[in-house]
């Protein structure tokens, strides 16, 4: 009889143990998903922050490339108004392709501040976390530079601006093209 008293003993302290280890483990579990949560929210927090910076240095860069274009246009439009002058003086309808050409400028300078400040507000919004915009990256675009002399580029207009479809024929049928190499 002492050898099944010793053994319900035994029994019962395995019992005791087990279940006090299992406890222990239920803590332990209870520690690990808490500290799991904790680490998912700093890791989704970071990425957060991470896609609203990079959101903000693709707003900046768009504006960035917007003021060095509309850099690079003015000149170009002062440029060609004063050739477009000394055309007109020989042909007249020149006029007419200048007035088109300040109405091109006066609308885009129309247009392009109210366009900043919209970029602004949109960067303002991604700030304050009420927004995130989904823009691709374009780190590979090279900045828009100005012309360095008013000869380095040359513009081509295309061809029915240039001259009308009958002249075109004309010239091509006087002028015909060699096929020898």
């Amino acid at each position: 009889m002492f050898g099944k008293d010793d053994l319900v003993d035994n029994l019962s302290r395995d019992l005791d143990r087990a279940r006090a280890r299992r406890d222990a483990l239920a803590s332990e579990a209870t520690t690990l998903t808490a500290q799991i949560a904790e680490i998912e929210a700093r890791l989704s927090e970071e990425k957060n922050r991470r896609e609203r910076d990079r959101v903000l240095a693709e707003i900046e860069a768009i504006k960035t490339r917007i003021m060095q274009a509309a850099g690079a246009f003015a000149p170009v439009v002062d440029g060609l108004s004063k050739a477009i002058a000394q055309a007109s003086a020989v042909v007249p309808e020149a006029r007419e392709l200048k007035s088109f050409l300040v109405s091109v400028a006066t609308e885009i300078d129309t247009v392009l501040d109210p366009l900043l400040r919209e970029l602004d507000q949109r960067a303002d919004a991604v700030r304050t976390g009420h927004a995130v915009l989904d823009l691709p990256s374009s780190a590979s675009e090279a900045p828009i530079e100005p012309p360095k002399e008013a000869g380095d580029r040359l513009l081509r207009f295309p061809a029915w601006l240039s001259r009308d479809k009958e002249t075109e024929k004309r010239e091509a049928a006087e002028s015909p093209r060699s096929t020898a190499a």
